[in-house]
This record gives C-alpha cells, structure tokens and sequence, in this order.
C-alpha cells in the first residue's frame, strides 16, 4: 500500500463514536480522510476537530444520508468527481434501538446498517478497485450471533419492541454475509475485504434507545477509542493484507455464525442488487 501521504479513506459515520476515532487516528497517520455524515453541522464540526488533534489540513465532510439512497448516491458521485483515489472504505455508521422506514420503505435499521452501505460500496466499487490495493472495512457485530436468519418480508415494516434488538442483529448478519460475498466477486482485484466486531462500545449508536433502558446497557461499554482498534487493524494492518471476506474480533480473526452461509451472502446480495438498481445505474 502507498505511504500514508498519498492514502485516502472514507468513514461513513466518521463525526461522531467509533467512527470519528478512526478518522482522527487515520488522519493522524497522515491519511486524507473523508467524513461522511448525515448532519452537515456535525459533520463540519467533526472536521474541524479532527483537524486540529491532529494537525492535519487533509480532512473533508461528505454529505451521506444512509436512509435516503438517493443521497447515498449523490455522496458516490460527490466523492468519485474529486478524481481522487481511494484505498479503504469504512463502512462504520449505524442505528439501534430506533423504528421506522427508509425513504425507499425498508426496515430502518437494515437499510442504515446494511443497504445503503451495500450500494455507497457498489457505487465506490471501481474506484477502488483501481486504487488497490484496497479495503473495504465494515463495522459489524457479534450480536449477528443471535440471528437465526433474514426473515424477507420483516425488511419491508417497521422494528418490533423497544430497543430492536432482533432487527439489530439481523443487520449485523447482513454486514457479515456482504463482506463475505465481496470478497469472493473481488477476488483477483487487489481490493480486500473485512467485518469486525468493535466491541461493546458506548457510541451514539444507542443514541435512540429509550430512558432508562440506554444507561443500563451502555454502563459498562468500550471507549470509543478502544471500539476503533478493530477497524484500524483491519483498515491498516500487513497482517491482513492478504486476507478477505472474514470476521475480526480484538484485532484476531474469529469464526462468524454457521447462519452466514455462502449461500445467504449470495441470496442477501442478489435481493439487494434489485432493491437498489433503480440507485446503480
């Protein structure tokens, strides 16, 4: 890979939790990073501060509504008419414990944590592809553990319960068996792939889990910074350089579920090619 100087990196929820934390350390490095955010004020206000801890002029806000594949689209294109390269791809943003649709009426928190990733990365895909070689890092879970499977027709309403746990999880099952299925269609492309499990981290992300039941789950959680050691492992280690489509827990390779099957990763991918094709073209 190139001296940091010239690597670039987009982190998708990269103002805010474990996702600002690899940013900074990223930009730290020397990287150009890129912050991609839903709330433009938070994330200039993240550039700014990733900035100044570390003394860096090469960090930039990109406008990314994972909810929205219009937007996801829009920050595609915005990125790619830079003419810039692109090294890694961390796909780090996502929502818990919260209820509702997508803009294209899918289950919220699959569509955040899961489809727009899938076609910002879609979108991305050449790019990094002539840059390799490349990553593409995404932040999973090990709660994708308790998923049994992808029920296909609750991808289409609203999370049941108070803190959408079961929903959580089958989008983390889903980030696993993407990662999974890249990396077998980029073999031989110079462009690697990556699911981890951060920890249990008191981010943002249970930002919309209701009183009291948010300081009772995240009281004894990670740092964001200990949450981002993970994600710089696999944006940067040698170690895995050669290494694609496999699931990373303290910085140490670790079996996923036996549910992520080949067969999954490929029903998974092929459904959200059609959900998204009106977006890829």
């Amino acid at each position: 890979m190139s001296s940091p100087a010239e690597r670039t990196v987009v982190v998708t929820g990269g103002n805010t939790g474990i996702g600002k934390a690899t940013a900074e350390a990223l930009a730290r490095q020397g990287w150009r990073v890129y912050v991609a955010s839903r709330s433009r004020d938070k994330g200039e206000a993240a550039v700014a501060s990733i900035m100044a801890a570390a003394s860096s002029d090469s960090v930039f806000f990109l406008a990314l509504d994972l909810a929205d594949l219009s937007s996801v689209r829009s920050c595609a294109e915005a990125f790619l008419a830079r003419g810039e390269p692109l090294h890694v791809l961390v796909n780090n943003a996502g929502v818990a414990g919260v209820r509702g649709l997508t803009k294209q009426g899918f289950e919220l928190i699959f569509g955040v944590n899961h489809l727009g990733h899938f076609v910002l990365a879609q979108l991305l895909l050449d790019r990094l592809t002539s840059s390799a070689p490349a990553r593409v890092v995404t932040v999973a879970s090990d709660a994708h553990y308790s998923a049994r499977g992808i029920d296909w027709d609750a991808l289409r309403r609203p999370a049941r319960g108070i803190t959408g746990l079961g929903e959580y999880a089958v989008s983390k099952l889903c980030n696993v068996l993407f990662s999974q299925e890249l990396a077998r269609r980029a073999a031989g492309t110079g462009v690697t792939t990556y699911a981890l499990h951060p920890g249990v981290v008191a981010s943002d992300i249970w930002r919309r889990v209701p009183w009291p039941v948010r300081p009772l789950m995240t009281r004894r959680m990670l740092s964001v910074d200990e949450g981002a050691a993970t994600s710089l492992f696999c944006a940067t280690s040698p170690e895995v350089a050669e290494a694609s489509g496999r699931f990373y827990d303290k910085c140490a390779e670790r079996a996923p579920s036996p549910v992520a099957t080949p067969e999954l990763a490929l029903t998974l991918w092929q459904r959200s090619e059609e959900w998204s094709a009106p977006y890829m073209a």
